[in-house]
């Protein structure tokens, strides 16, 4: 029999699980204002293949450089392949593949009308009321450039 404890603790995996979708469909839906209004203002993202330079705040960084895909690829499109709630750290892991066709330049790559398919890891951290305070995003950024490219 679940102590109310724990089923206090299974509705709050599942917000957050379910947070992090309403994040993904922000982001199918091209609603920058709904994605961010789902984390911290004061929340930090990091895009980890950008190094130093992919680190930052989510309303800023994380902004610009989500407006700059959709942008570039108006058929952005995400599938949430799985989700994993870690209690070490209270965070949410998904795995979702992200995919578009590149129709203007993004971050110095000159479009060439390419698509690309590319698996990104996201981690979600979030504070007691549930929002996003913390966001960390990983792919493999050099076969995403060479999808781009055609190479």
């Amino acid at each position: 029999m679940n102590t109310t404890a724990q089923q206090n603790e299974s509705i709050d995996i599942l917000s957050k699980k379910g947070t992090c979708i309403e994040f993904f469909s922000a982001y199918q839906d091209f609603d920058l204002d709904r994605m961010l209004s789902l984390c911290t203002a004061d929340g930090f993202v990091a895009f980890e293949p950008l190094g130093d330079g992919g680190k930052g705040k989510i309303h800023e960084l994380g902004k610009g450089i989500w407006a700059a895909l959709m942008d570039a690829f108006p058929n952005l499109d995400n599938t949430v392949k799985s989700q994993t709630y870690n209690a070490s750290d209270n965070s949410v892991t998904c795995l979702v593949t992200i995919f578009g066709k590149q129709e203007k330049a993004f971050a110095e790559i000159p479009s060439k009308g390419n698509e690309f398919d590319s698996d990104h890891i996201f981690i979600f951290r979030f504070n007691e009321q549930g929002k996003i305070t913390n966001l960390s995003v990983n792919w493999n950024h050099e076969a995403f450039v060479k999808q781009l490219m055609g190479s």
